[in-house]
């Protein structure tokens, strides 16, 4: 059985749209392992179009190609890749070398579709190398060769899968005599090893130098001349396990190409990183506001707390629309002890405080001083004893100050030494026959509140228990009623069930908590927004790679030719242009997320040092977002232009100038 046969094999070309021209009419011909043949022929004699249809690179044609019995009219798609790859080894008349690879690694490349491991990979191209006369330029790059050093390492090249058949177009067509001499004499070598040699050649001196000559001519094969036996050495042959590029190798190649246009992959990398940058601070500043908010209202408040208040009346609720006022919806009547007890009994509510803000109608005085006090509060949870400048917290008969009132009732110098000094209040009152009474009382000053402006509840200048303001009023006959209730959880997650309880009670929650929810609902949603503005930008920056690697298909589309006739996949095509879009998202990120940390740490200590608070609130899952958003889109960018690669007619690339 012969290694090739070709049947009957026709091809003709569709000329201006019109009619059909044939290149190659009803050939015949076998060829065996070990000979060298010479396929002689002018230009348009059809002899370049039979070694590409003999090497897998054109289908369109009738008749049949034989190899091994197989043909290849019957193999799929997967199954020509893999006979480009263990069967064939390609000769280019241009070389047809990967520039931005060394001479190593473009020996290497077809290798990487096999199974063996890197170092059996590194070591048999050393060999073939070193055979060939270049062990001493394995790491030079292909510009730094002559021609005929370069004719040399395609030649490597072909043998470095042990193929079969090796097809060499115009092997000395780019080279001197005596180089030409050197090329011919390699290539006899090799067929003495047993392989199929075939030359494409327009030269009767080089035609000579073979086995064999089969003369082309109008397409039609004119003669077939044997100069001598073919050699008969038994070709070694070895298991070969073909598989597709592997990944490691696709990020090897796009790495590779990357650098060898790094200023240009930089500034695209630095546009799209300016879009992420923008979503990260966006989405934390956001994060900080919201968190900065959260925190102040956190230390007046409780999450287990639910203020009870009376809901207003209709009548009430119109006055202070017309009023001009926002609609509070509360009142300020007092609660009963039924309603204290009706609270108390709420399932998970584990205590009740009583609460009540006295404001307008209050005087304290200490020696000769008789200040206003515009408002005095019950002591509740939000007042910290970490807060307090001097002193304690309250007990019976004491009283807290905050620092602003206090430096008016004594000084700026000596309002610290108000602590343990006994101050007298009045409290105007009405009885319950609507007549004037004044509350009266001592009481010891127990500490001062640091709080510079009025405190954190209802604007109050100073705070005591609720029992020493209700014993206070029981001297003179009045009965003092809580206008709020604090009620406490016992567990967080009973606080949206007591509130539900409350309002089917007739009761309501303060609208206090309910607004900074909506407030905080607000910053997130504009956090967000902000950052869907300029998000705007990642769709540049998507366009931006979507063009460059468009630019890198046409600039690489030799490349890809060579890959293709070396037995590269559509598959693997498309990983190479999904790695380095991959890649550059990936380096986007990269960059976009040590903008952040860094304009992250600038901004927060120029805030903290202005304003004592620092609003950039940098999270890792921002982060890890940015990186996975800027790689999601350089990926999606990489689709066209690496859809675009993977259909490129190989012997179209390989022509592409």
């Amino acid at each position: 059985m012969s290694l090739l046969e070709i049947k009957h094999l026709n091809k003709s070309y569709l000329l201006a749209g019109k009619e059909r021209v044939p290149v190659l009419k009803d050939v015949n011909v076998k060829f065996e392992s070990g000979e060298f043949v010479s396929i002689l022929g002018e230009s348009g004699s059809g002899k370049s179009t039979l070694m590409n249809i003999i090497g897998g690179m054109d289908s369109d044609y009738e008749g049949d190609v034989i190899i091994q019995g197989k043909s290849l009219h019957t193999m799929k798609e997967v199954e020509i890749d893999a006979y480009r790859k263990d069967k064939i080894g390609f000769i280019f008349q241009s070389f047809n070398l990967i520039p931005h690879l060394s001479v190593l690694e473009n020996v290497m490349i077809a290798m990487q579709m096999t199974d063996h491991s890197t170092q059996e990979r590194t070591q048999r191209a050393k060999e073939i190398l070193t055979e060939i006369g270049l062990k001493d330029h394995l790491a030079k790059r292909p510009n730094q060769l002559s021609g005929g050093q370069k004719q040399r390492v395609a030649i490597a090249r072909a043998l470095s899968n042990n193929p079969d058949i090796i097809l060499a177009d115009e092997p000395t067509g780019s080279l001197d005599q005596e180089t030409s001499e050197q090329i011919l004499e390699l290539l006899d070598s090799i067929a003495k090893k047993g392989v199929l040699i075939i030359t494409v050649t327009h030269s009767q001196r080089v035609a000579s130098f073979g086995s064999r000559i089969v003369s082309v001519e109008d397409g039609c094969i004119k003669e077939d001349q044997f100069l001598k036996e073919r050699y008969l050495s038994v070709k070694e042959t070895e298991e070969k396990k073909g598989k597709n590029l592997s990944f490691k190798a696709s990020f090897k190649l796009a790495i590779k190409n990357m650098i060898l246009n790094s200023k240009r992959n930089t500034l695209v990398a630095v546009g799209g990183a300016i879009g992420i940058l923008s979503v990260i601070l966006m989405l934390s500043l956001g994060n900080g506001i919201t968190g900065y908010m959260n925190d102040q209202i956190n230390s007046s408040l409780t999450p287990l707390l639910v203020d009870v208040v009376k809901p207003a009346k209709a009548a009430d609720a119109g006055d202070q629309q017309q009023n001009g006022g926002p609609m509070q919806q509360i009142s300020n009547e007092p609660f009963t002890e039924q309603d204290i007890v009706t609270v108390s009994g709420i399932k998970n509510v584990e205590r009740v405080e009583k609460v009540i803000t006295i404001s307008g109608k209050n005087n304290m005085v200490f020696n000769d001083k008789n200040k206003v006090l515009s408002s005095v509060g019950t002591i509740t949870d939000a007042i910290k004893a970490e807060d307090i400048e001097k002193g304690a917290m309250p007990v019976e008969n004491e009283i807290l100050l905050t620092v602003s009132f206090a430096k008016g009732l004594s000084s700026e110098e000596t309002y610290p030494s108000l602590v343990g000094k006994k101050v007298h209040l009045y409290i105007n009152e009405m009885n319950d026959q609507n007549r004037p009474v004044t509350v009266e009382a001592d009481w010891v000053v127990s500490g001062i509140y640091k709080q510079e402006d009025r405190g954190p509840m209802s604007g109050s200048n100073a705070y005591t228990s609720f029992t020493t303001l209700e014993n206070a009023y029981s001297k003179q006959g009045l009965t003092l009623q809580p206008t709020q209730l604090n009620a406490y959880a016992e567990n967080i997650n009973d606080v949206a069930g007591i509130k539900e309880v409350i309002k089917a009670d007739g009761f309501q929650s303060s609208p206090l908590a309910s607004i900074m929810e909506r407030v905080t609902t607000y910053l997130k949603m504009a956090s967000w927004v902000l950052s869907a503005i300029a998000g705007i930008s990642l769709l540049v920056s998507g366009i931006m790679i979507l063009v460059v690697l468009n630019i890198s298909v046409v600039e690489r589309t030799r490349e890809i030719g060579i890959l293709r006739a070396i037995g590269a996949r559509k598959k693997d095509i498309r990983r190479i242009f999904f790695s380095e879009s991959a890649l550059l998202g990936l380096f986007s990120g990269l960059i976009a997320v040590v903008a952040a940390w860094i304009i992250s740490l600038g901004l927060n200590t120029v805030l903290s040092n202005v304003f004592g608070v620092e609003l950039i609130r940098l999270s890792a899952t921002y982060l890890i977002f940015g990186l996975c958003v800027s790689t999601l889109i350089s990926v999606v960018a990489g689709l066209i232009p690496s859809s675009k690669a993977a259909k490129l007619d190989p012997m179209e690339s390989l022509r592409y100038e």
